[in-house]
């Protein structure tokens, strides 16, 4: 496994193996890594020729500092874990890599970015795009990873590379979650023990709400996973909310033909989680 930390030696060696014909697959990530991230790191090594996982810490999709400073940071294990997958090529820049300037790219994305995360963290979806993007320009992927938890940014990913005119295939990984159906996050690891205990009422409250849909309405479901959070005092519900899973807009009744995500935000003590499941 090889560690670079500039667009210049990175781009040394892929760019002949892109010649070569080879498929490049990329996993891009803010470190802290856990199964979820190296059940994407094994999808993409299973099916390109190479694979490059990137670990940066992005300043610019924070909205808080405090989010920013605490964001947990472990690049010794990181790298001994990745190298027992097989990875070949991890690239760890520095900020003033990835932004020798501010960046002052501002993306229109058609209302997806100005829903749930987005009313909830403004700006945020604009940080994403931007490093995502100069990620891919400096690791030229084929294909790229991500996991289905961040539901509403792999919209965005695939919004921005239709915008930039990205030929790269962006591939959608299942969540993976803990034997509590906790969905696997970096954040998970600033949690208390009392606040892990009381964590898995996140997920429990997501399969309440697929048991109630043939009952009920999206707007009546919602109404009642509201109420459930508003009966205990440790997890303060940010939103919970249907929408149709190509729009991202949030719906009050079902229509046949469509899809739809429910989609969940959560404050656990300092510690902010999301997570979202599909409707059938």
């Amino acid at each position: 496994m090889i560690v670079y930390t500039t667009e210049k030696e990175l781009q040394k060696h892929l760019l002949p193996l892109r010649k070569e014909g080879r498929i490049l697959g990329m996993v891009p990530t803010m470190g802290a890594l856990h199964e979820g991230h190296l059940s994407l790191v094994r999808r993409c090594i299973s099916e390109t020729d190479l694979c490059v996982v990137s670990i940066f810490v992005n300043p610019t999709q924070f909205n808080e500092a405090s989010d920013l400073s605490a964001y947990p940071r472990t690049p010794e294990e990181d790298l001994a874990l990745l190298e027992s997958e097989g990875v070949d090529v991890v690239f760890m820049p520095l900020a003033s890599e990835i932004y020798p300037e501010p960046d002052t790219r501002v993306f229109e994305f058609d209302g997806l970015d100005r829903v749930m995360e987005g009313e909830q963290r403004p700006g945020h979806f604009n940080g994403v795009a931007q490093v995502v993007s100069i990620l891919f320009r400096m690791a030229i992927p084929h294909r790229a990873y991500f996991g289905q938890k961040d539901f509403q940014q792999l919209a965005i990913i695939r919004q921005m590379v239709v915008i930039l005119k990205l030929d790269i295939e962006i591939i959608a990984c299942p969540i993976i979650r803990e034997d509590d159906g906790l969905a696997m996050s970096s954040r998970n690891r600033r949690l208390t023990p009392e606040e892990r205990k009381a964590a898995p009422l996140i997920y429990k409250c997501l399969q309440e709400a697929l048991d109630m849909q043939a009952e009920f309405s999206p707007e009546e479901i919602t109404k009642r996973i509201e109420i459930r959070f508003g009966e205990q005092d440790m997890l303060q519900l940010e939103y919970f909310q249907i929408v149709q899973s190509r729009t991202l807009q949030e719906v009050s009744h079902w229509k046949e033909g469509l899809q739809y995500t429910g989609c969940i935000a959560v404050r656990l003590g300092t510690v902010r989680l999301i997570d979202n499941v599909n409707f059938a």
